[in-house]
């Protein structure tokens, strides 16, 4: 199994990358702040005016470092990787399953399974934790709900039913997230949820761990030989890493939402370093940003329960875990994808 390495995140803006023998440097204005030997990097995510030589962009591709390119404010930009690993019958057979109506419906059918239950279990430990809330009642009643939706999910159905289910989960969970929200409710509330841009802190906080997440999860599909750009639940479209954003729907409650409630809920965030633009986005200022890369890197080390592997696994293992398990699947080695179910 891989080793929980560390991903590096350069957010120093004019900061540059080079290479020294087996090692990475960081460099600021001519002078080297940190050097990582490459064996310790899972990948490279730059933030912003952020360069990095020829030579270290192909030294990473050649030991499977991958170095993902955003702006400041975490939206993709581009991604620079070596030779895909795996063999091309695994691609094939993805492929044919991705076109076959059925087969992608069901493999969708046991990602949005997955992803509802994490959810309603994120509402109902939030019922454990804080009984006698305000927001206690739509909670449960919420949990209630998911419970009927998920029953509707036992049932084989056609790939737009699952869709709209996926759908509807979304919606009841979004619902409630604000009663989720303890502290700090003047200046962090969620109201709806808003991507393109975010329009409030929690949606700011929200945008920026799932470009995370789906950055890991992309990684990790590579590393078993599948093709993070085809998926089952979220079609082709370019430039939309759809597969990585399958696998990452089962995974989102516990890994970004969770913390992202704790970051707020625990206030290590301030509303000091949220900025809203004239267009009326909301962006985090740089130390806010370290403080949430920091939270989410310490989130990943953290252990939890893998049911189907029946022992405990990181947090941040989990993408590769549930790849390499799609992968067993689509091989032929499984007899269904078996999702991360939260316990």
């Amino acid at each position: 199994m891989k080793h929980l390495l560390n991903t590096l995140y350069v957010t120093t803006q004019g900061a540059y990358l080079a290479r020294e023998g087996e090692t990475v440097l960081v460099r600021v204005e001519e002078q080297t702040r940190l050097r990582l030997p490459i064996h310790t990097l899972a990948g490279i995510v730059c933030f912003g005016r952020v360069g990095a030589s020829p030579q270290l962009m192909g030294f990473c591709g050649e030991r499977g470092v991958s170095v993902s390119f955003l702006s400041e404010n975490g939206r993709f930009l581009a991604r620079v990787q070596g030779p895909v690993s795996g063999n091309v019958l695994l691609r094939r057979r993805q492929y044919r399953l991705a076109d076959d109506p059925e087969a992608s419906a069901e493999i969708a059918r046991s990602v949005v399974t997955a992803k509802t239950i994490n959810a309603r279990t994120v509402i109902r430990r939030a019922l454990r934790d804080h009984p006698e809330s305000d927001g206690s009642a739509p909670l449960d009643a919420a949990g209630r709900t998911l419970t009927r939706v998920l029953e509707d999910l036992r049932v084989p159905a056609p790939l737009d039913e699952i869709r709209g289910k996926e759908g509807e989960s979304a919606r009841i969970y979004f619902g409630v997230f604000d009663h989720l929200i303890t502290s700090s409710k003047d200046d962090f509330f969620f109201k709806e949820r808003n991507r393109r841009p975010p329009l409030d802190n929690v949606n700011a906080l929200l945008s920026f761990l799932y470009t995370l997440l789906a950055h890991d999860v992309a990684s990790a599909l590579e590393g078993v030989g599948l093709d993070p750009a085809v998926g089952f639940l979220h079609r082709d479209r370019p430039g939309r890493p759809s597969l990585a954003l399958d696998l990452m729907e089962e995974l989102r409650p516990v890994l970004v939402d969770r913390l992202v409630l704790s970051l707020v809920n625990r206030r290590q965030v301030k509303a000091k370093g949220f900025i809203k633009t004239e267009s009326g986005a909301v962006t985090m200022d740089d130390e806010t940003r370290k403080e949430v890369l920091v939270a989410y890197q310490k989130r990943k080390q953290e252990d939890t329960d893998h049911a189907f592997l029946n022992e405990k696994v990181a947090l941040g293992l989990l993408p590769h875990v549930q790849a390499l398990l799609l992968a067993r699947f689509i091989r032929g080695d499984l007899d269904g994808y078996p999702p991360w179910i939260w316990k």
